[in-house]
């Protein structure tokens, strides 16, 4: 079988050169100008087998740390991450040992230090991503190709051959075959390959997101009436809601810088010209598809606003209830009290008093709890049930 010259894994999320520059101080001494435990910095900071850390200046800056096993790790300005293994010798090992340095010793150090500032929704929070593997092969034949592929149970769904390189796509695995390219350009190619996909599956995210919240408030609004009791609880839930969706909509009105930069990049590289006819047209799907989610995003905001002040309205009607139900009871005792006043020449504490009080305080508080528990199995209407279908 052909020389497997370099396995590839990766991931992106947005970031500036701001947060580039935070990750270049810690790497140099375990610091952050944020108030971060400092030992636990210094801790994460050796777990990483640091053998050398570099800044490269270029189109996007970028930090380069290599690890003492050989993992060379890649960051870039705009939060682009690959991680790569030269050499490979038992694929599925060094898949592996990549994985287990990303998972375990690269994102727990980002996520540390970037774990001040706004929260990640908890809708996106424990999502486990499946990054797509790419290996690198020199001059392979078909069956070598083949061979990676069903060693790691993959079908091929895709395969572009081009003069200088081929590329074999499974469901999580990439082959590409250099027949006679530049390694950096393969590796330019690699990157925008990974970040198309990650871009695409953050969309993909937050367009089911959209679903689920439309359909929790549809399938309470299509009911057409909410028990008084139920109102509190699902107006609260609504209220989270409109946390989530505010915080995503702005990721979500970042995304487009990043696709545009990239794009300029990849078609400003003359290295990259026999990769474009691979890339041509996906940033500019991606650019609709996330016109698309944001229009759907302004949508789902309205109407998850319309539904706060539905339930808000509902819940209003229900306060109201109760308020009038306070003032029957407490004019019952007023009452009470003043027949008492007029019927006696002065009041005497005896034990018939005693039991008289007794028994009106227990009429007006088994009075207010049969007032409220219908109040509570009250049903009130939802006048919009008939707008709660979407088709996003």
């Amino acid at each position: 079988m052909s020389r497997m010259n370099h396995i590839y894994v990766g991931g992106w999320f947005q970031r500036t050169m701001l947060h580039l520059s935070e990750i270049y101080d810690f790497l140099q001494g375990a610091r952050s100008p944020l108030k971060l435990n400092e030992e636990k910095m210094k801790a994460l900071r050796n777990a990483m087998d640091i053998a050398s850390v570099r800044m490269e200046v270029a189109r996007l800056d970028r930090i380069e740390i290599r690890s003492n096993s050989g993992i060379l790790v890649k960051i870039y300005e705009d939060g682009l991450v690959v991680l790569q293994k030269e050499n490979v010798a038992a694929l599925a090992d060094d898949i592996a040992s990549l994985t287990s340095y990303y998972e375990k010793k690269l994102s727990p150090v980002l996520s540390y230090l970037f774990s001040l500032g706004a929260p990640i929704p908890k809708e996106l929070a424990n999502i486990k991503t499946i990054y797509p593997y790419f290996v690198v092969l020199d001059k392979a034949s078909g069956k070598d190709v083949d061979v990676v592929l069903k060693g790691f149970s993959e079908k091929k769904y895709l395969e572009v051959k081009k003069k200088i390189f081929e590329l074999y796509r499974g469901d999580t695995l990439y082959v590409v075959n250099n027949l006679s390219g530049s390694l950096p350009a393969i590796e330019n190619f690699i990157g925008e390959q990974i970040f198309i996909r990650e871009f695409k599956a953050q969309l993909h995210r937050y367009l089911n997101l959209h679903r689920i919240i439309w359909q929790e408030i549809a399938a309470v609004k299509e009911q057409g009436s909410i028990a008084g009791s139920e109102v509190g609880a699902f107006k609260e839930k609504v209220e989270s809601y409109a946390k989530t969706i505010n915080l995503i909509e702005g990721r979500i009105n970042q995304m487009g810088t990043y696709l545009a930069t990239r794009e300029a990049i990849a078609k400003g590289d003359r290295n990259m010209k026999e990769f474009l006819d691979v890339l041509d047209f996906k940033h500019e799907t991606l650019a609709d598809t996330l016109a698309y989610i944001k229009e759907i995003w302004v949508m789902t905001k309205n109407y998850v606003s319309s539904a706060l002040d539905l339930f808000a309205g509902i819940q209003a009607k229900s306060t109201e209830s109760s308020v009038k139900n306070l003032a029957i009871i407490t004019s019952m005792g007023v009452g009470a009290t003043l027949i008492s006043l007029f019927t006696q020449k002065l009041p005497q504490f005896t034990l018939i008093s005693a039991l008289y009080f007794l028994i009106l305080a227990a009429i007006g508080y088994g009075t207010d709890r049969v007032m409220k528990i219908i109040y509570s199995r009250r049903k009130y209407s939802i006048h919009d049930a008939g707008l709660a279908k979407d088709i996003g």
